[in-house]
């Protein structure tokens, strides 16, 4: 049976979980965040040469990991916002269509890709 790992990062935590199926796995993600997100917005950070927004910071990250390398997470902003995305090294925004979450986005595009490669 395939497995799925979570991993959530937050500052220098980093935590992993295992699921066997992936709506468990996306419904522990969307927790994990969820907690996260209380923690309160992030000041901008003033280099000597830019400047960075919340918006553009990463607070934490929650990623799946699932067989033939089905991946993709969630992003929690410094400004409290989030941002779902696929793969991994090459991280691809996943754009929320008609009203979804990021969350429901991100389910719509794994669940899409997982169901794709049980019928091949």
């Amino acid at each position: 049976m395939p497995a799925y790992n979570l991993t959530v990062r937050h500052g220098p935590k980093v935590e992993h979980e295992r699921f066997e199926s992936l709506p468990a796995a996306l419904e522990r993600l969307q927790a994990a965040v969820d907690e996260l997100s209380g923690s309160g917005p992030r000041e901008a950070i003033d280099l000597r040469y830019r400047r960075i927004e919340p918006v553009r910071q990463v607070a934490a990250r929650a990623e799946v990991a699932g067989p033939r390398g089905l991946r993709g997470g969630v992003d929690l902003r410094g400004d409290g916002s989030l941002e779902a995305f696929t793969g991994r090294l090459r991280r691809r925004p996943v754009q929320p269509a008609g009203g979804e979450s990021a969350y429901e986005a991100l389910r719509r595009r794994l669940e899409g890709r997982a169901g794709d490669r049980r019928r091949s």
